[in-house]
């Protein structure tokens, strides 16, 4: 954990000092999101030391050529990315001639904060040119009212001496993707126009793939106050003008500006000039303070279903807010279309828009916080991707659908063999989030409808990939990586022959239950019969002397040592060590065993998982973003209390602290519902078992109490748990039957039970 740059406030990121080697954090860390757009946290008027400019649209994405030492057969062709989009909140500024800049300027009383609330973005400092003192203030929000929007505001203002002012306020479409495999652009000009809305529209570049272009259009309108007019930018890359104005001390000038973006994924291009103006225009007639209110209200409105309100903690309260904050910034469920990449909109590291963290990580928060069709839409995206999903098996000369690691259209387009190949512990995660919102919810509908198509394609790729062992009587799977990236092409990884064997035989539960779709399908009863005993008899690696399940076949063989015996100065281990030396120790990145254990933790006793967790957890280097949450959960389950809220604050507080040195490339959006899973499912001990919601809570040492609310099954339930008491109150539904510690309770107002049950 690197040293902290940001102030704790429960509610906002903010500092008030400015270092060249922290820039790049403190932009991924004010990034902000409306989910039709997002933007990293740059400065308005630019700066010439080390920053990461971006700005990405929900969707629009550029295919770059793979780019690998030694092709294999079956590699995708591509490596989908979030492309970099036009800079739409540049306003360079000139004092007394010389260019504003933080970098090789002098400024004092630097303040950025971001407003968690609401998403305001705000930032003030004062700068020295010759004998002038100016003060300047920015202020910017992404418009979740009117999603294509961007509202910006700068008021510079004179403290001593006088000033002459100019601003450029622009759109600027010279920009590059910093993790470009070739050094490419990925966009071309179509057309600007200059006057009262100056506008840019520029399309991805031709590529070789058939992939779609994708063509972006911004324009926008400006409202000044003191400013005069003084030319326009004339640049073929950017669109803008010149405002000027002379000042004396106790002057100010303010500048409105605002800008609207489409895409080709909505509209025609031959509309965006038309929708461009319209949405500027409404803007306008609105006004920027109402517009604010507004966005502000719809932020309050999430925050009424989805805070989670911590006493007596304020690093822990930051990290949760902070948290959800950033998920729903960057998706909401609106378009069935999207998904939720590793990055958001915060950066370009991992390219894609979805890995398989999104079925494990994220559904179960979406299904307790926002309405359902939020998690429908995430299982939607994945049914239209079934034909490319059975693509993606073909090309590695399987039967049925392999769901991709990272893709934008449903094709596999990472581009590491290890992941591509062999990380089809994905697939089973598909499988595992439509029996998850059918538990959840008690819908069956998409279950039995698109579900049980998607699970039977993925229980046919189950069938091909497995072998049968004459010597072992049991079925393997062979060549896999886990969830565990610091091990690859083990055999008979654990979760994945265990997932596996529970995909298959899920499948045939829901089929014995739909023999008409099974037959639609053309299921017969000797292919489900397969299935069935495949399932029965996977071979899953235990050791009975040391009472765990072992995590691959030769894992046990391994210089076995916790990670206390670890230098500090090596870690983060990907950082210091060689990949040969990773791969050989036994230190884990991430749970594994502890995954399927977390997943499918009514199939253990509490012995095994405790003895499973024991072993495992004190070679876990929790160097993956994923890790922390699973373990807090399962400490939380065992009565590991205080492990638990360590592994809390690792995982709500991975990017506030920066704990394993890489945010400053962007935030692990798809890992911030950790903190959420760490008290909702660990501290609250939430879980729904046989159609029943139930909790088994703590307060951790050092809280004075917590709360938050759910949905569950057209209900929803406050939750408020304290040193001495839990809780439950019926905000709106009908009564039901609930489970605390293991009793009984009908909630059809409140209930208060003391915590010793």
């Amino acid at each position: 954990m690197t040293q902290r740059v940001f102030a704790v406030e429960p509610w906002a990121i903010s500092a008030r000092t400015l270092n060249d080697a922290d820039m790049a954090l403190m932009e991924s860390m004010t990034s902000t999101g409306n989910g039709h757009m997002g933007m990293r946290g740059n400065f308005e008027e630019g700066y010439s030391g080390s920053t990461h400019q971006g700005t990405y649209l929900a969707g629009v994405w550029y295919p770059d050529r793979t780019r690998v030492g030694w092709w294999k057969n079956g590699y995708p062709e591509y490596f989908g990315k979030s492309v970099n989009a036009m800079n739409i909140i540049a306003i360079p500024i000139r004092i007394n001639g010389e260019q504003v800049d933080l970098y090789r300027g002098t400024p004092g009383n630097f303040n950025v904060r971001l407003d968690l609330r609401n998403g305001l973005l705000t930032r003030s400092f004062d700068y020295h040119v010759d004998n002038a003192q100016v003060h300047v203030e920015f202020e910017r929000f992404l418009s979740l009212a009117t999603p294509e929007l961007c509202l910006q505001k700068v008021r510079i203002s004179v403290v001593s001496g006088s000033a002459a002012i100019e601003l450029s306020p622009q759109i600027d479409g010279d920009v590059y993707n910093v993790e470009s495999n070739y050094n490419e652009r990925f966009w071309d000009v179509v057309w600007r126009c200059g006057g009262k809305h100056p506008a840019l529209s520029m399309r991805t570049k031709p590529n070789l793939f058939g992939t779609p272009q994708f063509t972006v259009t911004g324009g926008m309108a400006l409202h000044a106050e003191g400013l005069n007019l003084s030319g326009e930018i004339d640049d073929p890359l950017r669109v803008g003008c010149r405002l000027n104005s002379n000042l004396g001390a106790g002057e100010s000038v303010c500048l409105n500006k605002t800008v609207a973006v489409v895409t080709s994924r909505d509209l025609a291009p031959d509309q965006h000039a038309e929708a461009v103006a319209r949405l500027l225009g409404d803007a306008a007639t609105r006004g920027y303070e109402s517009h604010k209110a507004t966005h502000t209200a719809l932020w309050e409105k999430r925050w009424s279903r989805a805070a989670v309100l911590i006493e007596g903690d304020d690093e822990a309260q930051q990290g949760i807010a902070f948290s959800l904050f950033q998920l729903f910034s960057t998706y909401y469920g609106e378009d069935e279309r999207l998904n939720i990449g590793p990055k958001g909109f915060t950066g370009e590291k991992y390219g894609g828009a979805t890995y398989w963290d999104t079925e494990i990580y994220l559904l179960p928060l979406y299904l307790a916080v926002a309405d359902p069709l939020v998690s429908r839409s995430l299982l939607t995206y994945r049914h239209n991707q079934l034909p490319q999903a059975r693509t993606n098996a073909g090309r590695q000369g399987l039967p049925g659908a392999l769901y991709p690691m990272v893709t934008f259209d449903g094709l596999e387009c990472h581009n590491e063999w290890e992941i591509t190949f062999e990380e089809i512990h994905r697939n089973g995660a598909i499988a595992y989030a439509i029996a998850n919102y059918t538990r959840y919810t008690g819908d069956r509908s998409y279950l039995d409808g698109p579900g049980i198509e998607v699970l039977t394609q993925i229980s046919r790729f189950w069938a091909g990939r497995v072998h049968y062992s004459k010597r072992a009587r049991a079925f393997m799977i062979h060549g896999v990586t886990g969830p565990n990236e610091y091990e690859n092409n083990v055999n008979n990884n654990w979760y994945t022959n265990y997932l596996a064997a529970w995909v298959l035989g899920y499948t045939c539960d829901v089929l014995d239950e739909l023999p008409d779709r099974a037959s639609e399908l053309g299921i017969s009863d000797t292919e489900r019969e397969h299935w069935r005993t495949i399932s029965a008899t996977m071979y899953l690696p235990a050791d009975p002397e040391l009472g765990v399940q072992v995590q691959h076949d030769t894992f046990l063989d391994k210089d076995l040592r916790t990670v206390d015996t670890l230098d500090p100065a090596e870690r983060p281990l990907n950082k210091h060590w060689s990949w040969d030396k990773i791969l050989r120790s036994c230190f884990i990145k991430q749970a594994d065993v502890l995954q399927g254990i977390y997943l499918f933790e009514d199939g253990f006793s509490p012995d095994e998982i405790k003895r499973n967790f024991d072993f495992y957890e004190p070679m876990t280097v929790h160097e993956s973003s994923l890790s922390a949450s699973i373990h807090s959960v399962i400490a939380s389950a065992i009565g590991e209390r205080g492990k638990a809220v360590e592994l809390y604050r690792r995982t709500a507080r991975l990017d506030l602290d920066n704990y394993n040195d890489d945010t400053d490339d962007g935030l692990h959006i798809t890992s911030m519902s950790g903190g959420w899973l760490a008290i909702v499912q660990g501290f609250a001990g939430m879980r729904v078992r046989d159609d029943r919601l139930g909790f088994r809570p703590f307060c951790p040492d050092g809280w004075t109490r917590y709360s938050f609310t759910i949905g569950f099954r057209d209900r929803l339930i406050a939750v408020q748990v304290s040193g001495e008491d839990v809780q439950l109150k019926l905000l709106s539904g009908d009564p039901l039957d609930v489970d605390l510690f293991g009793r009984t309770h009908r909630l059809d107002d409140q209930i208060v039970v003391p915590l010793a049950g």
